[in-house]
């Protein structure tokens, strides 16, 4: 990764995040296929939902016939935390305009958001709308067609667990979490180590409480305060 902000240095960095979206998608695409949803079903459910964890619930609640109040609140909680991100991320592209804005909200993910965040690291804070476009619409249609992938293979593959492609994007994630720290010079490692930690702990405690999206959202936004007390000191 380096400091271009072009159309095809977008992709070219987004490139080494898609065996997340690849492992991950075809796993999906088998569950899918095993739970019986059609191509059409699940084509639909990659192009307008476009959230690997939502999409795995609203496989479950369709196939157990959960009633559609339910699955719609399911996935706003579930995917409640691009808010955080969205938000996060706004502060970037204030000289973009609404509808650019609008395009990169819509296909934010957390590998396009984590590897946003590395990118403004290493440029000084500075993103644009046709990096982060490119980094978008590429993980957009590899998720898309890896997921159509899994459905055809569903037939062949029984236990994508036994191939370890659940493993995918717990994997990628911890890669990018190493390269933001390394690699964001404006920000001293024990801070950032410090956050890490409070996330953890946070999400321990709250998840003795309540469900797993809440506990998530609160541990970010505890994590958040501490961090900027702790810049606030140095």
């Amino acid at each position: 990764m380096n400091t271009e902000l072009t159309f095809q240095a977008g992709i070219k960095d987004v490139i080494p995040t898609l065996l997340g979206y690849i492992g991950v998608g075809l796993a999906y695409g088998i569950v899918a296929q095993t739970s019986h949803l059609s191509l059409l079903t699940v084509a639909l459910l990659c192009l307008i939902v476009y959230a690997g964890a939502a999409q795995f619930a609203i496989t479950t609640m369709l196939v157990s016939v959960s009633p559609i109040t339910t699955i719609i609140l399911s996935v706003f909680l579930i995917n409640s935390r691009m808010i955080l991100m969205s938000t996060s991320m706004a502060q970037y592209f204030k000289q973009e305009s609404l509808k650019a804005n609008i395009a990169i909200g819509t296909l934010l993910t957390d590998e396009t958001f984590a590897l946003g965040m590395n990118k403004a690291s290493i440029t000084n804070g500075k993103l644009n709308f046709k990096w982060f476009n490119a980094t978008n619409l590429v993980a957009y249609f590899v998720w898309c067609i890896a997921c159509l992938i899994g459905v055809l293979a569903g037939n062949l593959i029984t236990d994508p667990q036994a191939l370890g492609l659940d493993f995918a994007i717990i994997s990628m994630f911890i890669g990018l979490l190493y390269l933001q720290m390394i690699s964001d010079r404006r920000r001293k490692l024990s801070i950032q180590l410090s956050v890490v930690l409070v996330v953890l702990i946070s999400f321990i405690i709250y998840g003795r409480f309540l469900n797993t999206e809440i506990s998530l959202l609160l541990s970010v936004l505890t994590a958040c305060l501490v961090g900027m007390v702790l810049e606030d000191e140095h």
